[in-house]
Parts: structure tokens; sequence; C-alpha cells
């Protein structure tokens, strides 16, 4: 009977133990974009036996130390609250930035692995060409406004990466604008050299466009892939 009721007593525990060994993924939209925008990632990381995040911010109304510290300490939070093992992340443009600030500055401990989809780790020359357009800077809010290449941009204070990253970058250009600002290869918004940062794991090129690779089924196979075992898919 003492043995029937410790079998009882772990199997209704199951589930709890269950939920608690997977681990968390928080996921960080771009600039101008909602966290629908990362609605398939979501999805499939839930399928795989991962606890999405899918956080969403206001990425045009503060700056990004303001950003960061709001959406990747939200996300930090609903993580914690599930008990998980590890907290990995998988991000989409300034959800990179983000993340790198925050991790900068105030460190994630439980840290796993990271995937970033085409961050503008050293701005973007497109963003450059634009500043002197009138409404740039109402459009993109303080944020964009510092997206670019120049000296004053924030992007020259963050440090080389020292945490597991894998980054996945795009080459398809559907901006016309693009072919008079940005260097090729690129993705219509950050040249895909821009996209890379000291310290890295692995840095993949895939045919893909900057507004749409977060729901790129080939995208979202390989961030998946990374954080499962530390690499992207054999090519």
């Amino acid at each position: 009977m003492v043995a029937r009721a410790l079998l009882v007593c772990l199997l209704s525990l199951a589930p709890g133990l269950a939920a608690a060994s997977q681990e968390c993924v928080i996921l960080l939209h771009g600039l101008l974009r909602v966290s629908n925008s990362m609605s398939e990632l979501e999805a499939k990381l839930n399928k795989a036996g991962y606890v999405a995040v899918n956080i969403n911010y206001p990425s045009r109304s503060s700056e990004i130390a303001v950003l960061a510290d709001d959406a990747v300490g939200r996300g930090l939070a609903q993580c914690r609250a599930q008990h998980t093992p590890a907290i990995h992340l998988i991000t989409h443009s300034l959800g990179g930035i983000l993340m790198r600030y925050y991790e900068q500055h105030q460190g994630i401990p439980e840290l796993g692995r990271v995937v970033m989809l085409g961050p503008p780790n050293h701005g973007s020359e497109l963003v450059d060409g634009l500043s002197p357009v009138p409404g740039f800077h109402f459009l993109t809010g303080p944020t964009g406004a510092v997206l670019g290449t120049d000296d004053s941009s924030i992007l020259k204070s963050l440090e080389p990466v020292h945490f597991d990253l894998g980054v996945i970058a795009g080459t398809t250009n559907i901006n016309p604008l693009a072919l008079l600002f940005l260097p090729s290869p690129n993705d219509s918004i950050v040249s895909v050299e821009s996209t890379r940062v000291a310290g890295m794991h692995a840095h993949l090129v895939l045919p893909v466009t900057h507004t749409l690779m977060m729901r790129n089924n080939e995208v979202i196979d390989n961030a998946i892939h990374y954080l499962k075992t530390g690499d992207f898919i054999p090519r």
C-alpha cells in the first residue's frame, strides 16, 4: 500500500516536474514591429517543448536603455516565474541590440543560447542616408535615430559578446533605397557585414529579407536547432 501511494504521488507530480524542466525562450521583435511578428516562432518553439515568452514593447517610444530594461526585464521575469533551468533568447533586428545592452549592463546569470536575426550590430547605412529626410525621426522615434553607423551611435558603446550567440543574416534586397545606401549583400535594411559581432559562435547567411525573415521556415528551423545544439543545421 505504501509503495502504491508513493507511485500515485509521483505520478501526480509528474506534470509539474515536466513543466519545470522546460527551457524558456524570450522573443524580442524589431523596430516598428509588434510581438505578433514573432508568432510563428512562438508556436514552433512551444511545439518543440520550450516555454516561449513573446514580449511586446513600444519600439519607437523611448531610448534603447529604457526599452532594454522594460522588454528584456519583463521577459526575464516571466521566464523566472516558470522556474526554468535555462533562459534563451531569439531576437529580430533592434531586439538583438536591446538584449546586448541589457546583458552588458545588468547581466543574465541563467542565460543559455541566443539567436539574433538581422541584428544591426554595427548600425545601418540606411539610417545614415535617411536621417536628414523630414519625418524620419518622427517615424522611428529616439531608437531609430541611434541605429546609424556614425561615432555618436550607442552601438559604439557595446562590447563584444561573451555568451553563446548565433546570428542569421539575410541577402534578399527588395528595397530600392538599399541600392543607394547599403553595401551588398544586405537584407534590404541591414548589410550582412553589420550583423557580425566579435565573440559570436556561428554566423549563417540565408536568402531572406529583413522584414519577413522571422517568419521564414528555414530561419525558424535553424534558430531552434541552434538553441538545441549550439550550431545551425549543417549545410
